[in-house]
């Protein structure tokens, strides 16, 4: 199929269908607002997500299973850890178990981010929920599908 063979209308329908297109943009609009919601407390959505994702239950995560918690791949995980580490909100530890290994902790500035960014997500989280016209956990549960 030669290049000048794709129709305005083939284009117009993947503008309207393409789930990957409104996925994105949705992720993008949702980030931005709380980006903007997380900004007095100097943290971006990416990195407030990050905390959560290494404030686990158990002993520090590997850098490994955060990328995989985070669906990211290590090496855009470890280019978003480093001006974490350099703010003094996480810092990389080697593994007990393998010193080749190594695991990411938060700090206590990094507890301290994650404390104070905890009720802003609360109020703006439930404050997205009521504006779906849906039921969130439907939502959350499709997206779920899809990884």
């Amino acid at each position: 199929m030669s290049t000048d063979a794709i129709s305005r209308e083939s284009s117009q329908r993947v503008r309207d269908r393409c789930l990957c297109l409104h996925a994105s943009q949705a992720a993008r609009a949702l980030g931005r607002r709380f980006d903007q919601a997380f900004r007095p407390v100097g943290l971006t959505a990416g990195q407030f997500s990050l905390l959560n994702a290494i404030n686990g239950p158990s002993a520090p995560p590997t850098i490994g299973a955060v990328a995989a918690t985070l669906a990211m791949d290590r090496t855009t995980l470890t280019a978003n850890l480093k001006p974490m580490v350099r703010r003094g909100l996480l810092e990389i530890v080697p593994d007990p178990a393998d010193r080749r290994g190594r695991r990411v902790q938060l700090t206590s500035s990094g507890m301290t981010a994650l404390a104070e960014g905890m009720p802003i997500w609360e109020t703006l989280h439930a404050a997205i929920e009521e504006e779906l016209p849906y039921d969130a956990d439907q939502l959350r549960q499709s997206l779920r599908a899809l990884l």
